[in-house]
């Protein structure tokens, strides 16, 4: 229930992206307004992360994860009854405080519930399900978002009204599950998001998160602007075809996420840069071709897709592997926040720089030159130091389970069997 409740959030924050053209023509606003709206978007996700991202580690996992459904909730409500474009700014601004409360709080949360239910077992599972969640929810929602509003009538409702039903659905779902933390902590002074990893683990840390960032801002581009693209580069501007591209992006993340689960972290973030450059060649191959190949920009979409869903599982387990066990979702929030500031940013420069006039085709060349650029500084910091597969060593999944009763630290990692969580036992 929790996978679903963290899938239906996921999904839902993807739904306006194939159906920014209807909301231009109703509203009659700019392809710069689009940035906006999606500029709006990212401050709440982003500052969520960082003002409540880690608070499930103080006062409990489905403590403040009902809530954040909650937000997403109100979120669709809006959406259904505003008819204005401050309606969707409003609605966007509440969708991203919910992803960013939902991101850090499901991961740990799915991680002690796997650690809980399996003490024996690897923490793969659990990883495996935390990382192919994010991606493959956005690529659901905007692949259900753009096949309602292409075919069933009202296409600015009939996408939300089905999410608000999964929402509300995954809302009861949590509502009925075991909390996995101890109780609320009074005596802990609020402060905003910090990095919580041990010292001597920084260095590891920054390598996920700048791993996160790279694979975030080039799935940015399908997730901001390919019905744009589509539309306007080549000639293609049914709302079914542009949820359906967004779909093979983050279907393919999943594929590869699940293809690559034993492979060493390394050789994960080698074959996901590569499979990311190779998707921007294309892509830029794709929209420069006379006339432009849509076969070509799909099948570009779904290497990148794959490419960034295999460093975003790698930089997933990664952190989980190394991040103290009393402060799980803490040390997610602040690869989260690189994650989404790499969602984010290209987007946003991408449409300022098509708001300036500058052609779809140059402004997709010059995205995939400065992220291959970063990618290849990212990987001359990352190949050059060795990441740890999480059971290699002290496991999240295993030390969230000593957590439970409040002895982390007091058992021996060593031995699963003598993990106890008597509370969600007992329920």
């Amino acid at each position: 229930m929790v996978s679903f409740a963290f899938l239906a959030v996921m999904a839902f924050s993807a739904v306006p992206s194939p159906l920014y053209g209807l909301y231009r023509a109703r509203d009659h606003f700019s392809v710069f307004m689009v940035t906006v709206v999606y500029a709006v978007y990212a401050v709440g996700v982003i500052g969520a992360l960082l003002l409540a991202g880690h608070l499930s580690d103080w006062y409990g996992r489905r403590r403040l994860l009902l809530p954040a459904l909650g937000i997403a909730v109100a979120s669709a409500i809006v959406f259904l009854t505003s008819k204005s474009l401050a309606g969707l700014l409003v609605g966007r601004l509440l969708n991203g405080v919910a992803i960013g409360i939902v991101v850090s709080t499901a991961t740990a949360y799915l991680t002690e519930l796997n650690a809980v239910g399996r003490p024996d077992a690897s923490p793969r599972r659990a990883q495996l399900t935390a990382s192919a969640i994010p991606v493959g929810g956005i690529g659901l929602g905007a692949l259900l978002a753009g096949v309602l509003a292409q075919w069933v009538a009202h296409p600015l409702t009939a996408p939300f009204l089905v999410f608000l039903a999964a929402l509300l659905l995954g809302t009861i779902g949590v509502a009925l599950s075991p909390e996995t933390r101890e109780g609320p902590r009074p005596r802990l002074r609020y402060r905003p998001q910090r990095v919580s990893v041990p010292h001597d683990e920084r260095s590891t840390f920054a390598a996920a998160a700048l791993s996160a960032f790279m694979a975030f801002a080039t799935l940015g581009l399908f997730t901001g602007l390919a019905s744009l693209f589509l539309a306007i580069t080549l000639h293609h501007p049914s709302l079914a075809l542009a949820g359906a591209v967004l779909g093979a992006v983050y279907a393919s993340a999943v594929a590869a996420q699940i293809l690559t689960t034993a492979w060493p972290v390394t050789r994960e973030l080698e074959a996901g840069m590569t499979a990311m450059v190779t998707g921007l060649g294309l892509t830029v191959l794709a929209v420069w071709l006379r006339p432009p190949s849509l076969a070509l920009f799909i099948a570009a979409g779904a290497v990148i897709g794959a490419g960034g869903g295999t460093i975003f599982r790698g930089a997933v387990g990664t952190v989980m592997s190394i991040a103290p066990p009393d402060r799980i979702a803490e040390s997610l929030a602040g690869m989260f926040v690189a994650a989404f500031v790499g969602l984010s940013l290209p987007v946003v420069g991408v449409g300022i720089t098509l708001s300036r006039h500058v052609s779809p085709k140059d402004t997709i060349l010059g995205f995939a030159i400065a992220v291959s650029a970063g990618i290849a500084a990212s990987a001359i910091k990352l190949m050059g130091r060795t990441i740890p597969r999480s059971e290699g060593g002290p496991t999240a999944a295993g030390r969230g389970a000593d957590s439970l009763d409040g002895k982390a630290g007091h058992q021996p990692i060593d031995k699963p069997k003598e993990r106890r969580a008597p509370d969600v036992q007992q329920r």
